[in-house]
């Protein structure tokens, strides 16, 4: 059953059409996002997640047309994602980048903060358990670290955080874009285990993944599409997609 497709989805930044009609499906699975810088790769993303606003075509989630909505209502109704550049609040606490994930599932309002303060108070210890529980699940060595500021951990425990603020909030669909930005090959492949192991949780996240590390895409992608100036030009296994002669061309020019 498909969980997210688009039809003939575009979008025209004046006489630009930076996606093209694009047809694309994900079902219970890890899908690869490939092509060109200047593909349309990202822009595709944004138009997911409501960043964009389509000039035409549709986007059915969960058998939902959501088209022009708000990244806001999207998030609330399942599509998280992380962003190519770093998004966290670098003036914020590990804890609270994690609970702004939580945002959107909140259930107390500002006047029940001020009339029950009791039940808030139980909300917010409630959703910190769960920020602990993601922590460990991603670097145990950062549960005792959950208060300090962001700026004080690494580059990867940074990302292992914008991943899990994204995820915290049980969303359905899960968009990464270039999660091992910065990385190095060790910290790459502890990445790859990372994403790994939210697949074989309790949680049911299929993923589009924005990657250049061809590592990362033949190691966890069930699937792989390629744009290319904004038009899906393959669909199909990694090992098939290496193969395509229009993606080479496209990659390498001629």
């Amino acid at each position: 059953m498909k969980v997210m497709q688009t039809e003939s989805l575009t979008i025209n930044f004046g006489g630009l059409k930076a996606v093209d009609e694009v047809d694309f499906a994900i079902a219970d699975e890890v899908v690869g996002l490939l092509g060109p810088n200047g593909s349309g790769k990202t822009t595709f993303l944004n138009l997911v997640s409501g960043i964009y606003r389509p000039t035409s075509g549709k986007i059915i989630f969960q058998q939902e047309d959501i088209t022009g909505s708000g990244a806001h209502v999207i998030r609330g109704k399942g599509i998280a994602r992380t962003f190519q550049t770093n998004r966290l609040c670098l003036n914020l606490s590990i804890i609270d980048n994690m609970l702004l994930g939580l945002y959107s599932k909140k259930k107390s309002t500002w006047w029940q903060a001020i009339l029950q303060p009791k039940q808030c108070r139980k909300e917010l210890r409630q959703n910190i358990e769960k920020c602990l529980q993601l922590l460990e699940h991603f670097n145990p060595d950062l549960v005792d670290k959950a208060y300090d500021p962001i700026t004080s951990i690494a580059l990867i425990d940074r990302r292992r955080i914008e991943i899990a603020r994204a995820i915290v909030g049980n969303p359905r669909l899960l968009l990464l874009d270039e999660p091992t930005a910065g990385l190095n090959s060790e910290e790459t492949t502890q990445i790859i285990n990372d994403i790994g192991k939210i697949r074989q949780g309790d949680q049911q996240i299929c993923m589009i993944i924005i990657e250049h590390d061809m590592n990362v895409i033949s190691s966890i992608c069930n699937r792989v599409v390629v744009l290319n100036a904004g038009k899906k030009i393959a669909d199909d296994t990694y090992q098939e997609i290496c193969k395509n002669e229009q993606v080479q061309t496209a990659y390498l020019g001629g």
